[in-house]
């Protein structure tokens, strides 16, 4: 009994069924992995998750991701959107090779706390910014509050509290 894939042209199977493109290791600057990485994955398809920033209602999300793919269309980038929460967004390339050129583009958008592909996070200009507040904030209110640190106790008014650093 024969295969029902075997009297199908490669560019006509599914895309699991074909074979992978080959990759010329001669090409690939072994102090750039992301090289690597975008060979591999030429011409497969490939998910790219977005985080909007804030607490954005899901049409909210809708809208801000809405203008992301229409940049990205006009910059001539096959990519399909699917909003998956009221912050969360997949962006899907037919193309997978063009994933870190996508990704780079949504890290730079205002609104973008963070961009995830293949597993890997790279936070977005908002998350800079954010976290850039949050500990600008944080000397604000140690200042405040009149506490002093050592780096291993903290003193609130003379006395001392608990450890923030437990030693191993």
């Amino acid at each position: 009994m024969t295969s029902t894939y075997d009297d199908i042209e490669e560019g006509d199977l599914p895309e699991h069924r074909r074979s992978p493109p080959p990759v010329d290791f001669s090409k690939v600057d072994p102090s750039k992995p992301e090289d690597l990485l975008k060979m591999s994955k030429k011409g497969r398809t490939l998910m790219v998750f977005a985080t909007v920033s804030g607490n954005p209602s899901e049409k909210e999300t809708e809208e801000i991701t809405g203008l992301w793919q229409g940049s990205l269309f006009n910059a001539n980038y096959d990519v399909q959107r699917f909003v998956v929460g009221s912050n969360r967004v997949i962006f899907m390339l037919r193309d997978g090779s063009l994933a870190w050129e996508v990704k780079d583009f949504l890290v730079a958008q205002q609104r973008c706390a963070d961009v995830t592909v293949e597993g890997q996070v790279f936070p977005g200009s908002m998350a800079k910014k954010d976290k850039a507040k949050e500990t600008q904030q944080n000397e604000v209110n140690i200042k405040k509050k009149g506490r002093k640190t050592d780096g291993k106790t903290e003193v609130v008014n003379g006395n001392h509290a608990s450890n923030l650093k437990q030693e191993l």
